[in-house]
């Protein structure tokens, strides 16, 4: 068979998935830059659900110890997920989104492939990549509020109160931010001053990252440290979007993240889903500084002239309530106590599981048109 159409096979055997691969021309060389011929036809068939290793090697027609290093080498790519439980070995194929937005850029590699890659996954997000979400409500992270910025800690649900989330979890691990790193190995992308190992998993996904040298493991003292450098750094924090086994926290940048960018540059009609809060405004004790609006990453926030202001400015900080996501990062470091989160009437309810998550995806992009 001739490499393209090896190539186009697996591309064809990738999109099957909820996700898909939208044609663009960043696709092939993306695929080609990512995955070697060899990698490509033996992942082609590979079941996206986990298989073990025997049912994989008889599928392959090949010798199971023969199969494992082959498989186990992509793991540490980012390409399968591999799982071992005693004597027991199991892989699955990782979709697209998981390859390029996310596997290929946790370890923080710089090398010639990573920098290669970087400049075409960045432009296929914005060609295609990213268009199964232009019509979907229920996204892939949710605003996980700062937890010292709720005007009412008492009535914070169990969800979204990040001390219960934490002490919840028996493992800890951190990665490379992957947005902030593509962008900073990409000579067109301006160069980011976030902090960038920021990126926070447990779990299942913790243990698989951090055996494939993906990420490192860290204690729980150290993954609360991580969460408030960047709170003061004007990170938002993104929980995954169900209730039950979420296994991420990302703290995402305005500039970087797939999910601000699709708000502010692919034109989505959301970002992250918003928390169950929304920030309240104090006219009075305001000083019309501007880092609110500075910090704020959905412009929600902005200084206007109010003649009631007790300030030299004259200005006040308003809220445009319909962009707010309360996520508490420009009341973080108010320098007045100006500005707090409030609960917010309607209560919202994310997805309880995974695969209620996939069901809700899958759904509204059939409603909207967008395949599924």
């Amino acid at each position: 068979m001739l490499e393209k159409d090896m190539y186009q096979g697996f591309i064809a055997w990738l999109s099957q998935t909820g996700w898909g691969l939208p044609p663009a021309a960043e696709l092939v060389p993306l695929i080609k830059t990512r995955y070697t011929l060899e990698e490509a036809s033996l992942l082609t068939g590979l079941s996206f659900s986990e298989k073990n290793l025997e049912e994989l090697a008889a599928l392959k027609g090949m010798d199971p110890a023969v199969l494992d290093l082959q498989l186990e080498r992509m793991a540490k790519k980012g390409l399968v997920f591999r799982t071992a439980s005693g004597e027991r070995v199991g892989y699955s194929l990782n979709d697209a989104p998981f390859v390029f937005l996310r596997g290929s850029f946790w370890a923080g590699k710089k090398d010639e492939v990573s920098k290669a890659l970087a400049p075409l996954v960045n432009q296929y997000y914005y060609h295609g990549f990213f268009d199964p979400y232009a019509g979907v409500q229920t996204r892939g992270l949710r605003t996980l509020p700062i937890g010292k910025t709720i005007e009412d800690p008492r009535r914070v649900l169990p969800y979204e109160d990040m001390a219960q989330f934490l002490d919840g979890q028996d493992y800890f691990t951190v990665s490379i931010c992957p947005c902030r790193h593509r962008k900073n190995l990409d000579p067109n992308s301006p160069h980011c001053q976030h902090p960038t190992e920021t990126c926070l998993h447990f779990g299942r996904l913790g243990h698989y990252l951090v055996q494939n040298e993906l990420g490192r493991e860290i204690t729980k003292p150290e993954a609360h440290k991580i969460l408030e450098e960047a709170a003061a750094s004007g990170l938002v924090h993104g929980l995954s979007n169900w209730q039950q086994s979420a296994d991420t926290i990302c703290n995402c940048c305005k500039c970087c993240c797939i999910w601000f960018e699709s708000y502010h540059k692919l034109n989505h009609g959301k970002s992250l889903d918003a928390s169950n809060y929304r920030v309240r405004t104090r006219p009075e004790t305001c000083k019309g500084c501007g880092l609110c609006v500075r910090r704020c990453p959905m412009e929600a926030l902005r200084l206007e002239p109010n003649p009631e202001a007790g300030n030299r400015n004259g200005k006040m900080a308003v809220l445009d309530a319909g962009r707010c996501i309360g996520c508490g990062v420009c009341a973080y470091n108010c320098p007045t106590n100006s500005l707090a989160l409030q609960r917010r009437e309607q209560i919202q309810d994310p997805p309880v599981d995974p695969r209620d998550y996939m069901r809700r995806f899958l759904a509204e992009r059939k409603s909207n048109g967008s395949g599924g």
